[in-house]
């Protein structure tokens, strides 16, 4: 019989893969994508709220915030009109959450490596697509890329910090969700600004939910493959 944690992955996989498809092949299926993309955030959220053991009580409730805005921001960037900003703002709202939940636990020199790190992949983007970005929106883009780059460079010094500790598996996940959320907004950038990627729904839905099943992961301290009830 399942355990309780492979089902929500079982059910979560199966949207992410019906909010892929119906992006791919549009049409008379885009209707998959409308209905399995906040579904699947949805999922995340319930899994995450429904942690057996979670890291602590603020840790989740700041997931939990971050993948409501998450919600929030996938209505807005999958509904058929501009409403760009929307997202933008809703997903840097939730990278603030995401950020103040990674926020505790590592120390100085780690966060300032990682900051450093990730700090030089944005400067390199952001420095061969901004020419490109309308000059409307080139303010939002830099405040939401640098949002972006404090969440990630905070879940990766947290996890170094913590590595060997009793939380530092929840925190490699949170750093690997963050990883993959520079990369999938990386992605995204590149198809909006930089002239199109093939298959672009594919790469940036595939990498988004890698880094918000990752974060929704780092809730529970239970490690994989322990029975939890719930």
């Amino acid at each position: 019989m399942p355990r309780p944690a492979s089902r929500w992955n079982t059910f979560i996989a199966a949207c992410a893969l019906g909010a892929v498809a119906g992006a791919l092949l549009g049409g008379p299926w885009l209707w998959l994508h409308y209905a399995c993309k906040p579904l699947a955030t949805v999922l995340l959220l319930a899994m995450a709220a429904r942690a057996a053991l979670p890291v602590s009580a603020r840790y989740r409730l700041l997931v939990g915030a971050g993948l409501l805005l998450s919600l929030a921001g996938d209505v807005f960037l999958m509904l058929p009109m501009d409403l760009f900003v929307a997202g933008l703002v809703s997903f840097l709202l939730a990278h603030v959450c995401y950020a103040a939940a990674f926020a505790g636990g590592s120390t100085g020199p780690a966060r300032v490596v990682a900051l450093l790190a990730y700090g030089a992949v944005a400067a390199v983007n952001l420095a061969a697509l901004l020419p490109h970005v309308p000059a409307g929106l080139k303010g939002a883009v830099l405040g939401y890329v640098s949002v972006l780059v404090l969440m990630a460079a905070l879940a990766g010094a947290r996890a170094w910090s913590l590595r060997g500790d009793a939380p530092g598996k929840p925190a490699q996940f949170a750093a690997v969700g963050g990883a993959a959320f520079v990369l999938s907004d990386s992605l995204l950038a590149w198809d909006r600004f930089g002239g199109g990627i093939p298959h672009a729904a594919a790469w940036v839905l595939a990498s988004y939910y890698a880094a918000q099943w990752c974060i929704a992961r780092s809730v529970d301290r239970a490690q994989p493959g322990e029975v939890r009830h719930g």
